[in-house]
């Protein structure tokens, strides 16, 4: 399963809502959204994200919260590959290149290193 695939904006926005506060409940998740539809459509969505496997629901005293299904890690490694493939025909040299041309003035020295420093990791594991 794609982490966030065949998601509608809406659905995408409240994806996104529960991967940053870990759960919440739909008013929350309501109140978190930019122009914002209203409480029963934002429930109707949750529970069509429950449907399609990507969230779940648990009782907190009176009220359900909503959780992600998939972990936040393995929807960050699905969305960079679906990019990757999408976008760069499967190519992470033309990723990062991507990402150094539209992020040059915003890297630091200490990114820029640490950046370094997985490529060279990786060059050692290849071997």
């Amino acid at each position: 399963m794609s982490a966030l695939g065949g998601l509608s904006r809406r659905e995408r926005q409240i994806m996104e809502i529960l991967y940053q506060r870990g759960k919440a409940s739909a008013s929350e998740v309501r109140e978190a959204m930019e122009d914002a539809p209203g409480y029963s459509a934002v429930r109707a969505m949750l529970r069509v994200l429950e449907e399609k496997g990507h969230a779940k629901h648990q009782a907190e005293g009176l009220k359900y919260v909503y959780v992600p299904v998939v972990a936040r890690e393995k929807a960050k490694r699905s969305a960079v590959k679906h990019l990757l493939d999408t976008f760069f025909a499967g190519s992470p040299e033309q990723i990062v290149a991507a990402l150094l041309d539209v992020s040059a003035t915003r890297l630091t020295r200490e990114e820029l290193d640490r950046m370094s420093e997985m490529i060279e990791r990786a060059k050692r594991e290849e071997k």
